[in-house]
């Protein structure tokens, strides 16, 4: 019998529809690139002089975020990789699968709430650094009091807007090649911001071991004292929001788009690039900045916002950096809550439906507690998801274990999961029920909540038919799977092989790109290690200034130069 008509079904599928074929995975080096790039962006200015304004000890930040960063690095190992790859299938593909419509478009509106409000938060971010270059006081309350700053928001806004709607592939190439120039400025600010903090609490201006650092750190850092004078939050809620801060992408299984291209398993351990040279370095990194920038404009953290941590720690630089992280991070983010509600009004465009998303985020933006209460926004957005991730691992996981049919839904021919829905609701009820009683820290409130639904998933579930058995449906599924195997593989013969760009200007390009991040590096190395005194540092960090900005305006360019070279090589 021909498979013709098999061909000529699937061709007609969306790609988004099927799995990732084998001849689109991709090695651990893209990943290590992709989560070093995702996870060094704007929040962290935010999260990192947050944890200061809540008054972590120096110990507890050290050890509670390296514990808390490595229990996310094992989420994603343990939970999100395995289902990715083992499906090739996105979260909402799978959720379709398993749930039907109702709950897929209950999802996408939880996306369209979540990702519109990160975006707002980092168009907010974005603008505390324009509004530093107009001498626009700070605004630290949860409501503008700055008709000026209010425009600057509209202005900033109205830019990511419309790149997210016409331009977004520009802005996520040129996002990729972010990643190694934040890591780096993150860095350096924290070396150029350490002489004037060991300057101020001990005197001279050069660390002379260990014990100095700790005792800076205990002494102008993380004092283990709020900003309110009263006793900080300790080592178990540092464990708890490190771990906590991404369960939107590992125990809400967001991360299956991109780890579904994984050719392995282990590669869920590349996630450790973003954890802990991203999150870890760079939260500790944003403490010593914020803490140094207060010591030098003579207040506190909490009167500072990123444009003036960024800007003193990074002078020019620092505009950049809160600029460029905080632009990127919202398109992408605007981009994601603009295809989650053209998901759910499926007959506009997705430009329409991202316009009137970005209206409200916008909108939103203007009001700065959207990022002055980063870490519980984070924590609920979470909380928000978790349910949802509960439901898939238990379909996927669980049922094959305890002798459950996984994708019983589609094979019963059914679109409305009331178990999946119920339990998703009965989930958000149990764990914002869990934070009205105070019952726990609100930091770990995802790992009840998430047992929970799986428990009354598995409970529900068997009710309406998981617990049966569909030997045809199933002989049906692999046949399909067998046929889609077939088709992708037809698809790469025909595939194009990779072309690489050998030129030597393009290596040039590379090497000057590369070359002006050691330079800013060794700058900041400088600044830190040969200032004996408080004289000889003013200079060190005047030059870094002037010629971290140099670096930056080269790396940029350098960098971008030889990605438009390589797309002009695959046209």
């Amino acid at each position: 019998m021909s498979q013709q008509p098999q061909v000529d079904a699937l061709s007609r599928v969306s790609a988004e529809q099927l799995p990732i074929p084998e001849h689109k995975l991709h090695g651990w080096k893209h990943f290590l690139g992709l989560y070093a790039g995702e996870h060094v962006a704007a929040t962290e200015f935010v999260i990192g002089a947050t944890f200061v304004a809540l008054g972590a000890k120096t110990m507890d930040i050290l050890i509670g975020l390296l514990i808390g960063n490595i229990l996310a690095i094992l989420s994603w190992t343990l939970i999100t990789t395995p289902i990715a790859v083992e499906t090739r299938l996105s979260l909402y593909t799978y959720l379709h699968k398993i749930a039907g419509d109702s709950m897929t478009k209950l999802y996408n509106w939880a996306n369209v709430i979540i990702f519109t409000v990160i975006s707002a938060a980092m168009i907010t971010v974005s603008s505390t650094a324009v509004r530093f270059l107009f001498n626009i006081p700070a605004q630290l309350n949860w409501y503008p009091n700055s008709a000026a700053f209010v425009a600057i928001v509209l202005a900033v806004g109205i830019i990511v807007v419309f790149v997210a709607m016409y331009g977004f592939n520009a802005v996520s190439e040129f996002s990729g090649l972010c990643g190694p120039w934040l890591f780096v400025m993150f860095a350096s600010g924290a070396l150029v911001m350490m002489p004037s903090l060991t300057e101020s609490v001990l005197g001279y201006t050069t660390l002379k071991g260990w014990n100095d650092f700790i005792t800076i750190g205990d002494q102008s850092i993380w004092t283990g004292v709020n900003v309110f004078g009263e006793p900080g939050i300790g080592l178990w809620e540092v464990i708890g929001f490190a771990w906590a801060a991404n369960t939107i992408t590992h125990f809400g299984l967001i991360d299956m788009a991109l780890l579904r291209y994984a050719k392995k398993r282990v590669y869920g351990l590349c996630t450790s690039s973003g954890m802990l040279f991203g999150h870890y370095i760079a939260w500790i990194s944003a403490g010593i900045m914020g803490a140094g920038t207060a010591v030098m404009v003579k207040s506190s953290i909490a009167a500072l916002d990123p444009g003036d941590v960024a800007y003193h720690a990074l002078g020019m630089s620092g505009f950049v950096i809160v600029i460029v992280a905080g632009w990127t991070t919202a398109n992408a983010n605007l981009y994601r809550a603009g295809l989650a509600a053209q998901a759910i009004f499926h007959k506009h465009s997705r430009k329409k439906t991202t316009l009137a998303v970005g209206i409200v985020t916008v909108i939103v933006a203007c009001f700065p507690f959207v990022f002055t209460k980063m870490l519980p926004l984070l924590t609920y957005a979470g909380l928000l998801v978790v349910p949802v991730g509960a439901v898939v691992f238990t379909e996927h996981v669980i049922f094959p274990r305890i002798g459950f049919t996984r994708y019983w839904l589609t094979y019963r021919q059914l679109t409305h999961s009331t178990p999946a829905v119920s339990s998703w609701i009965a989930g958000l009820i149990f764990g914002f029920g869990l934070n009205a009683l105070d019952i726990m820290s609100f930091y770990y409130l995802f790992i009840p909540t998430w047992l929970f639904t799986i428990i009354l998933y598995t409970c529900l579930a068997k009710k309406y038919g998981a617990a049966e058995k569909y030997p045809q449906e199933i002989a049906a599924d692999q046949a399909q799977n067998k046929a889609i195997k077939t088709y992708q593989s037809s698809q790469a013969a025909n595939e194009p092989s990779p072309i690489q760009d050998q030129s030597k200007f393009t290596k040039i390009l590379h090497f000057a790109s590369r070359i002006s991040l050691v330079i800013t590096l060794a700058l900041a190395a400088i600044t830190m290690f040969r200032s004996p005194d408080i004289d000889t540092y003013d200079v060190n960090r005047a030059l870094f200034y002037r010629y971290a900005f140099i670096c930056t305006i080269i790396y940029f360019g350098a960098a971008y130069w030889a990605l438009r070279r390589k797309k002009a090589l695959l046209k």
